[in-house]
């Protein structure tokens, strides 16, 4: 028993990252047409005496982009993150594993929980570099199919314009509101789910034999935990991100505006959407990423 635990917790941060990579697959086919939600609610404009807003709440915004657009319309800009979020979520699960090794000293001492929201908050630090860009061109592919002006006719498209129009930073617009979102909440995201599973783990039994079930909810919930931080400055970015060049002076502009604007609670704009697609999308995330480390571990245990 003892070097059967000793095994269960030595990291293996190339393990880790082939399976985040699975479990980011997974997360983005569950989740992506709430995401397409949230980002129209968020970045609407507000009602004014002669402008009424367009979409009243989630399920309006469901109803008519699926009649004008079909249920396809719902899978909007989903190329970038389909060739951002299985590697994104590769990287995140990756810096995890990483963190938590460079934390661990000895394989048979358990990490602490402020141990593990370190190497979570790194893993947040990680993602940065692809989600930055990534969210950049998915918001503004997303936001143009409201609008009607297409402007760009895809992912590449829109990132080569991007870059040729204003170089490398244009392309990377929002990355530190990226961090802002990603780094506190990328760390709670896994101290929930490591928690969760170690509550939900029957007395005398091993963590890496938790049912499917036990595993879903502790995934879900930790993706739930995860956006109640994350939302706040999402909504700050998704607005900065889809702005006009010159919009916004920078974040605390962004905040300002908003605020003064549609009052403070325009930051939880989209909550219902981010809500309904937490669950399922993040316990679909945990579910491919424990399945696809089993397959690993029993594939290449020497890895």
């Amino acid at each position: 028993m003892g070097d059967s635990a000793v095994l269960d917790r030595r990291i293996s941060p190339l393990k880790n990252f082939v399976a985040g990579g699975v479990g980011g697959a997974c997360l983005l086919f569950a989740g992506h047409p709430l995401d397409t939600i949230k980002v129209r609610l968020q970045t609407q404009p507000k009602a004014s005496s002669s402008r009424y807003v367009f979409y009243t709440g989630t399920y309006d915004c469901f109803r008519k982009t699926v009649s004008r657009e079909g249920v396809l319309g719902l899978y909007k800009g989903m190329g970038a993150p389909l060739a951002g979020v299985a590697p994104m979520m590769a990287i995140s699960f990756f810096g995890f594993g990483l963190g938590k090794q460079l934390l661990q000293s000895d394989p048979a001492i358990p990490h602490t929980f402020s141990q593990i929201y370190l190497a979570g908050m790194l893993a947040g630090v990680f993602t940065t570099v692809i989600v930055a860009p990534g969210e950049r061109i998915k918001c503004l592919l997303q936001v143009q199919s409201t609008t009607g002006q297409l402007k760009y006719a895809g992912p590449m498209d829109c990132a080569v314009r991007l870059y040729r129009e204003q170089g490398i930073r244009s392309v990377y617009k929002g990355t530190v509101l990226t961090l802002i979102r990603d780094v506190p909440s990328s760390g709670l995201y896994f101290l929930t789910y490591e928690y969760l599973k170690s509550v939900l783990t029957p007395e005398g039994q091993s963590v890496n034999q938790l049912s499917t079930p036990r595993i879903l909810l502790a995934g879900g919930t930790a993706g739930i935990l995860n956006w109640v931080i994350a939302l706040p400055p999402d909504v700050l970015k998704s607005n900065f991100q889809t702005a006009a060049d010159g919009h916004y002076k920078g974040l605390v502009d962004v905040l300002r505006t908003l605020i003064r604007e549609e009052g403070a609670k325009a930051l939880y704009k989209g909550l219902s959407a981010v809500m309904l697609r937490a669950f399922p999308a993040n316990a679909a995330c945990f579910l491919g990423f424990e399945v696809a480390l089993q397959c690993l571990n029993w594939m290449a245990p020497n890895w």
